[in-house]
């Protein structure tokens, strides 16, 4: 769940002494036989159905859309999330999206029954803008946009005055002859929203695609250009600005769907910021979020060195001491099926958040799936991985149909998966120059022709 940036160190181990003595397919024996063949904590699946397994799909800004989300759960990925979406962005309607800092709106709304359950992340610096930016994703846009504007800009948007976006469009003044903004928040009456909405209608899906399984909110990313307008990571600086967001996000959504929070383990490694995530976190947990993912390394680390899972572990067994009821996720430096179950074992998280991992991998759930069932993991045939690279590309370009020039827009997208797919192939590097160049469909096609043509059975 969160952004990426490409300043980041190559995948390494994470700090974990003794952790390398773990087996992952014990641990994995463990659980299944603990909590059923899926091995998730069953408290997880009555919050969010259909989550029964330990691990999910984080959100990765530029990679995480509808079409990475479903090759994921083809093979056994239970739970996704979208990237970050920023608050105003979402308020306004789609307009200003594709100029956001941050993913584009049809990348991010549920994708159709198969995409299903989807966690919506959302990032933002104001209480009141992520408030209803929430409310609008929980109902998925039933009420107009400017309904969802005039309750978070009410006094403070007269009309008359624009809305700056990020990336610098503006957009028009509220319109004075609009009935008045209620002069309190409300609450959802309940969860079962109709689906049928301006978001469902940017997606092009029909009025039987699912609303958001819960709102995921990010205190988590790193990338200077979030922090800076004070979004993400920057709020475990300002912990009683993060308190108050989320305070206000909890209050807007429905009582029926979950609010989880994304946050790293610290700003830095000062005594101040440490103090700053225990008031977070302890508050969080105390005003009703269902759990916290948090990422074992530090907001001023980013991604660079490798995640502490040691002081990972110690944060969960404090959080479990206040509280055994509390649910947490780790995340940080999960790169093969085996970090999964050594970073349940060895911190004691419910489930890992698979990040930069799952890029060009979706078999890394698989494999998972496959330990939880007592089976041997298996690496992907090449006859798998071109099955596996046809279909991604044909759900990009689904996804992609609404942008200029689709084909185009997706074979320029598709590169970067090309590229960490072709780490699995026996002539990966060959692979990987020819994915550099794909510019269209027939070249993607190409490029599957020339190196994919093998026999189903023969494993890489």
């Amino acid at each position: 769940m969160g952004c990426t940036s490409n300043n980041a160190t190559p995948p390494c181990p994470a700090v974990a002494p003794g952790a390398e003595g773990i087996d992952p397919r014990r641990v994995a024996e463990r659980l299944a036989l603990e909590h059923g063949n899926g091995g998730m904590d069953p408290r997880v699946a009555e919050i969010v159905p259909g989550f029964d397994a330990p691990f999910f799909q984080a959100g990765l800004a530029g990679y995480s859309d509808a079409a990475m989300r479903i090759i994921a759960r083809r093979h056994g990925c239970p739970c996704c999330v979208t990237e970050a979406l920023l608050d105003r962005t979402l308020l306004a309607g789609g307009r200003g999206f594709a100029k956001a800092d941050l993913g584009e709106l049809h990348n991010n709304v549920p994708g159709g029954a198969e995409d299903t359950p989807l966690v919506g992340q959302l990032m933002g610096s104001d209480p009141t803008e992520m408030a209803i930016a929430a409310l609008k994703m929980a109902e998925q846009g039933r009420r107009r946009d400017r309904e969802y504007r005039r309750l978070a800009y009410d006094g403070n948007l007269s009309p008359g005055k624009h809305l700056r976006l990020p990336g610098g469009e503006q957009l028009g003044p509220l319109d004075p002859g609009a009935d008045p903004a209620p002069t309190s928040m409300p609450r959802c009456p309940d969860a079962s929203m109709p689906s049928s909405s301006s978001l469902v209608a940017a997606s092009g899906s029909d009025d039987s695609t699912p609303s958001f399984a819960a709102i995921d909110v990010n205190l988590a990313c790193p990338v200077k250009k979030i922090s800076r307008k004070a979004r993400g990571g920057h709020w475990l600086a300002e912990p009683d600005g993060a308190i108050a967001i989320l305070e206000a996000v909890r209050e807007a959504v429905p009582e029926g769907i979950a609010c989880t929070l994304k946050i790293r383990r610290s700003f830095d490694d000062t005594p101040e910021m440490i103090d700053a995530f225990w008031r977070i976190t302890d508050a969080a947990y105390s005003m009703g979020y269902a759990w916290a993912t948090i990422h074992a390394r530090t907001v001023e680390q980013k991604y660079v060195g490798p995640s502490r899972w040691d002081l990972l572990r110690g944060i969960v067994a404090r959080l479990r001491a206040d509280d055994p009821r509390r649910i947490v996720f780790g995340s940080g430096d999960i790169w093969t099926v085996s970090d999964i179950f050594r970073m349940v074992e060895f911190t004691g998280v419910s489930g890992a958040s698979v990040a930069r991992g799952c890029i060009g991998n979706p078999w890394i759930f698989r494999q998972a799936r496959d330990l939880l069932a007592g089976r041997e993991p298996a690496r992907p045939s090449v006859a798998e991985q071109r099955a596996v690279l046809e279909s991604h590309f044909e759900l990009a370009l689904a996804v992609n149909a609404s942008c200029r020039k689709p084909e185009v827009y997706t074979g320029r997208v598709m590169r970067k998966f090309g590229i960490r797919f072709a780490e699995h192939h026996p002539r990966g590097e060959e692979v990987r120059l020819r994915f550099t160049r794909v510019a269209s469909l027939e070249d993607w096609r190409a490029v599957l022709d020339e190196y994919y043509q093998t026999d189903a059975a023969d494993r890489v």
